[in-house]
């Protein structure tokens, strides 16, 4: 839980930036949008992975 919970906070923290870019043409908060978005990809296939094992754990 704590992999989606970090997921979550990312992408609060990035709201602004998101606004800037898409409607300020900020170019600078794009990159940092990208850059989080990187990070929310890893997060994410941590999450899958630890999902995946603690099912498979269960299937013992």
């Amino acid at each position: 839980m704590e992999k989606f919970n970090q997921i979550k906070e990312l992408v609060a923290s990035i709201e602004a930036d998101a606004e800037k870019f898409y409607n300020g043409g900020n170019s600078a908060a794009g990159t940092r949008v990208r850059k989080a978005l990187q990070e929310i990809k890893g997060l994410a296939s941590d999450a899958r992975k630890e999902i995946t094992e603690l099912k498979n754990k269960g299937k013992e």
